[in-house]
């Protein structure tokens, strides 16, 4: 028996969220069941995320026991087999015994990506949220810059799962631009159920003109989640990355035939000559 961590990427679209439950397909459970294909054992894959319906995710991490001599670079071959379209293993390898994807983990990183077209957009539509008007960029700035630091964000949390405290830190906020759309990033040592969601819907009506950087100020210290702004879909949300104190997939991923990317499969002899 060994321990598995596994860096998993997925289309939130076509599941209802990471967690197994009855009667609704998931990402845990595809993998359970790739897993039981490959191997015959009916294997728990704990996640370091429930992410919800609706939510993707570039860097979920995961881990699992398994009983098997496949190597770690043909266990993520062969499981990616098994998989079905919308999710996929990118890297895999063997963790210490003591690993726990969720409970090692020190923080994680989430982005939240809204289109800002006159129009729907005709691609995409369940990969970000979408505002068909201008936002204050400086504005929303500025309102991000209240909730970096650690602070008690009951008033951006929806009631879910009991917990011991709603004190959080939030390490870093960016708003990211580009021509017709815009990213906020966030990393923290952890999030309440919704509460990236509900930060990107609030700055969103910063952005609008609805909020000022004063009125988060003082929805934060209110603690009351019925002044802060709405919940943002679940289609732009991002899980993009897990902390943990020792490096995890830090080995390059390299294939039988070089590392992935373009012309990456060429050798030495076959490379294209220089112009």
């Amino acid at each position: 028996m060994r321990n598995v961590r596994a860096l998993i990427s997925y289309d939130g679209s076509k599941f209802y969220g990471w967690q197994r439950q009855a009667g609704f397909h998931s990402v845990q459970e595809g993998l359970e069941h790739a897993l039981l294909a490959l191997t015959g054992q009916s294997i728990v894959v704990h996640g370091s995320s429930r992410t919800d319906t609706g939510v993707h995710a570039l860097g979920q991490v995961a881990h699992f026991r398994l009983d098997t001599r496949l190597t770690d670079d043909r266990l993520r071959h062969a499981l990616n087999f098994y998989l079905e379209e919308g999710v996929a293993i990118r890297r895999l390898e063997t963790a210490p015994e003591d690993f726990h994807a969720r409970f090692s983990a020190l923080g994680k990183r989430y982005m939240y990506v809204t289109a800002t077209t006159r129009f729907r957009p005709p691609f995409g539509v369940q990969y970000s949220h979408w505002v068909p008007q201008a936002l204050a960029l400086a504005d929303m700035r500025a309102a991000a810059r209240v909730l970096v630091g650690e602070h008690d964000f009951s008033a951006f949390a929806s009631s879910g799962s009991p917990r011991r405290t709603n004190v959080r830190r939030v390490r870093s906020l960016h708003i990211i631009p580009r021509r017709e759309r815009f990213a906020l990033v966030i990393e923290g040592n952890g999030f309440l159920y919704n509460m990236v969601r509900t930060i990107a819907g609030t700055l969103i009506e910063v952005g609008k003109g609805s909020l000022s950087a004063a009125d988060v100020e003082r929805i934060l210290r209110s603690a009351d989640r019925s002044q802060a702004g709405p919940t943002a879909p679940a289609e732009g949300l991002y899980l993009v990355a897990v902390r943990y104190a020792e490096p995890v997939f830090a080995r390059r991923d390299r294939g039988e035939r070089g590392v992935p990317g373009l012309f990456g499969f060429l050798g030495p002899s076959r490379a294209p000559a220089e112009r």
